[in-house]
């Protein structure tokens, strides 16, 4: 994008008395005036850009705030049978199915085995472990899922 060239403008200046031009005035003409239109035209496209980049970097900063929760899930089965599934609603519903469930084991009396996040929907999850322990509370970190 080239620089803007700025004209100084100047008035048309006659003495009242005498009528002596005492300055010649800008004149006003179509290369003058497709000047200020280049200027503000591409002042307006920057404007444009910027105002789309700062929405995108909301949008970003947005997708970056997360949920934490604390699920206790139980099975009442033996092994290898295991009922421990849950649905778990999120607090703040996402716009995509673009998110991130991490999860870690806080307490357990037994073998939790894998942990398992599945049936993603817009609202909620599911979510289960496959080991062998009668019950397991699970911290689970939900970030994501916003404007994408």
């Amino acid at each position: 994008m080239n620089p803007y060239n700025m004209k100084q403008w100047k008035d048309h200046i006659v003495d009242e008395a005498t009528q002596e031009v005492i300055q010649e005035g800008t004149p006003v003409s179509a290369s003058n005036m497709n000047n200020m239109e280049t200027g503000i035209l591409g002042n307006d496209g920057l404007a444009s850009v910027l105002i789309q980049q700062s929405m995108q970097y909301k949008r970003n900063i947005a997708d970056l705030e997360g949920e934490l929760r604390e699920i206790s899930l139980t099975n009442t089965q033996e092994y290898p049978f295991n009922n421990s599934e849950i649905t778990v609603a999120l607090l703040k519903e996402r716009d995509t199915l673009n998110y991130r469930v991490l999860t870690e084991v806080v307490s357990s009396n037994g073998i939790v085995g894998d942990i398992v996040v599945y049936d993603k929907a817009k609202n909620g999850f599911k979510i289960k472990y496959t080991g062998s322990a009668a019950s397991a509370t699970i911290k689970c970190f939900i970030q994501g899922g916003m404007f994408q």
